[in-house]
């Protein structure tokens, strides 16, 4: 299993919210087809065909914040993206 999937299932299953990378996270989001933009510490995720759009910004331990991890999940679930 490689380490993208790995990192979806742990995200899909909202055990470790806490404890999510970033910047696997950035990798993963582009490898679903996302651009990414940054307008200060926020990095804004867009896809054409998804209407919303991700921000995450990183806490200082490099990790996402967990409300942030729950969007996230819910966004995936919600577009079929936890099956890619």
């Amino acid at each position: 299993m490689g380490r993208r999937r790995r990192l979806l299932e742990r995200i899909l299953s909202g055990r470790s919210d806490a404890n999510i990378p970033f910047e696997q996270t950035r990798t993963l989001l582009k490898s679903l087809g996302f651009e990414e933009r940054i307008v200060g510490s926020h990095h804004i995720f867009a896809r054409r065909d998804i209407p919303r759009r991700p921000d995450l910004q990183p806490t200082r331990e490099a990790k996402l914040k967990p409300y942030q991890v729950k969007q996230l999940r819910e966004l995936l679930v919600e577009y079929g993206l936890d099956k890619e």
